[in-house]
Formats: structure tokens, sequence, C-alpha cells
């Protein structure tokens, strides 16, 4: 399989040889679902608590007699019944949210989305992303020159100083290693522009 290889500063195109498993495989919505849907709950922190009864500050004294008052009787105020009162499970700070993924589950699903980002036509190829000052004036010419006006990602083999100072105050364009992708982020941008040399490495580290 062959994908256009844009030159930014001349803007000629050649082309480049791709493992048609990476980039032109079947799209499988209900596999990118679960591999996205292990990924965000892989990231989540558990930081949540609740009190149970026993952690309420409320008094251990009886409401109300038991009986002659016509309400249903009733312990304590912290009872789970009550407002204000304990959870009966609460949330706790170690609750565990990871959910595993095998690794060729999670490959089959990389390359689904980025075959599917090739045929969409949202996944441009370029010859090679460097600048030379870390303005991000400059930066911001690189990315009209590929005609980039909403979310980006931006995919390169290693990750300059330069490039990094220059991209950091862009809300919309996110700039990573190839090693770095992730499945949401390839799905949440409008555009992925790589770089060929990180093209080749992708390949090299799924083949």
């Amino acid at each position: 399989m062959e994908l256009k290889v844009i030159d930014i500063e001349s803007q000629d195109i050649t082309s480049m040889s791709v493992d048609e498993n990476i980039f032109a495989r079947k799209y499988n919505e209900a596999l990118i679902h679960q591999v996205v849907t292990a990924f965000l709950a892989n990231a989540r922190s558990g930081t949540r608590a609740q009190k149970e009864r026993s952690e309420v500050s409320k008094s251990t004294r009886k409401p109300f007699k038991q009986k002659g008052t016509g309400r249903a009787r009733a312990g304590m105020a912290s009872s789970p019944l009550w407002r204000g009162g304990g959870r009966i499970f609460p949330n706790r700070p170690d609750e565990n949210f990871s959910q595993k993924v095998n690794r060729k589950m999670y490959r089959a699903a990389m390359s689904s989305i980025l075959s599917q980002l090739v045929r969409d036509d949202r996944f441009t190829v370029v010859n090679h992303i460097a600048i030379a000052t870390h303005k991000t004036k400059q930066f911001v010419e690189v990315l009209k020159k590929l005609s980039v006006t909403d979310t980006a990602l931006i995919v390169v083999e290693e990750l300059t100083e330069e490039l990094h100072l220059a991209s950091r105050n862009l809300p919309n364009v996110f700039v990573i290693e190839y090693h770095q992708i992730d499945p949401y982020s390839l799905l949440r941008c409008s555009r992925v522009i790589i770089n060929r040399n990180a093209v080749e490495k992708l390949q090299e580290q799924w083949a």
C-alpha cells in the first residue's frame, strides 16, 4: 500500500510503502469502543470518597421513641435511609477502575483507527516537521501550510525542545512522539499529521 508524503516547504508530493495490516485494516467499531473505554477507565485516579454510617458526624442517640409516634422506627440519625446519613456502599479512594486489554486487541484497534483515518483523508504524512526557533508564530506558519484549522495531533519520531515550546501555547494542537499515541487522541482530533520517520517507527513497533 502506498501513502502520499507531502514536503511542507515545496509542497511536492511523493509516496511511501506501508504495511496494509496497519493502514488498510477493516474498521471494527466494537473493538475500538472496548479499547477506548478501557483506556479512559485506566486513566481514572480513584480520588472520590464517601462516608459510611460509622464515619458520619451524627449522634448515636435514638431520635425518638420506638412506638406511639406513627413514624417508622429509627435507631440513629446516621442511617443511610436518612438525609445526611452515611452511604450503604460508599466510594473509596482505592477503588480500582482498570480494565485489561490484550496487546493483540490493542494493536488491532489502533490499526483499525489509523486505517479509517487514512480512508477519511484525515491522516497526513509529511517529510519532516522541524522549526529552527521556539517561536509559536513560526509553528503556526507550518500549520497553515498544512491547512490545519481544527484540532490536530502532530506525531514525530523525536520531540525537540523547540517544537515543544512552540506548540505548547496552542490549545487545539497536540505534539507527541510516535510511542505516545493512544486511541482516544487519534479519535478526538480532526487531523493527524505524522512525519515519515514516525510512520516507519510505528511499523517497526507493531510489526
